[in-house]
Formats: C-alpha cells, sequence, structure tokens
C-alpha cells in the first residue's frame, strides 16, 4: 500500500515539473522578466492628482504625478505610464525626448536622450 502512495507522489511530481519547464517559454516585450533595457521615448502626457482625490495620497499628502510615454522596443511602440517625482515631472513636459530605463515593466530612472 505505502509503494502504491509513493510511486504516485513521485509520478505527480514528476508530472508538475515537466509542466513548469513546458511553460517557461521565451517571454514576449513587456513582459516583467525582460531584465534590464534602455528605450528611446517620448514623454506623451503629464498627470497630477492632488491631495484628497482619488488615488491622491490623502489630505496630507502631496498628491501625485505620472508621466506617460511612448516608446520603442525593438519593432513595436509602447506606451507607459509611470508615477514619478515632483522633480521629474516639472523636468520632463510634453514631447520631451528621453530615455527610460526599466527593470522589467519598472522604471528605474529617466534621462534625457543623446542627440
Amino acid at each position: 500500500m505505502e509503494r502504491r502512495h509513493l510511486s504516485a507522489l513521485c509520478a505527480a511530481a514528476l508530472a508538475l515539473f515537466v509542466c513548469a519547464c513546458a511553460s517557461s517559454g521565451k517571454s514576449g516585450p513587456g513582459s516583467p522578466d525582460q531584465g534590464f533595457r534602455t528605450l528611446p521615448a517620448v514623454v506623451t502626457e503629464r498627470e497630477y492628482e492632488a491631495p484628497g482625490s482619488a488615488g491622491g495620497g490623502g489630505f496630507r499628502g502631496s498628491g501625485n504625478w505620472y508621466l506617460s510615454f511612448e516608446a520603442q522596443d525593438g519593432d513595436k511602440t509602447v506606451h507607459y505610464r509611470f508615477p514619478v517625482t515632483q522633480q521629474q515631472y516639472f523636468r520632463y513636459p510634453e514631447g520631451t525626448r528621453v530615455e527610460l530605463r526599466l527593470a522589467g515593466d519598472l522604471l528605474r530612472d529617466i534621462r534625457p536622450a543623446k542627440e
């Protein structure tokens, strides 16, 4: 009786391992496990949420700042919207060409584009 349980447990573990390996194919653009990359982009929109508004950081906060970008990721044009600091919000108006430094789909840094 114990041998049947052990062999069933081994078979189940093997099946899980095979399924996990089969589903770990290449990830496409925008996938969180892409690692670090730098993308050329243009600021397309700036948004500010005042304190007390929905998602604005409560009544005591200073609000939230967002920048939207249109970037070239290989042969595709992608659109991103990231929360940014107040300094970044005022530094990069619409139409500014920048380099986005991403870790997966998380913004790590914004730099002026090299001309």
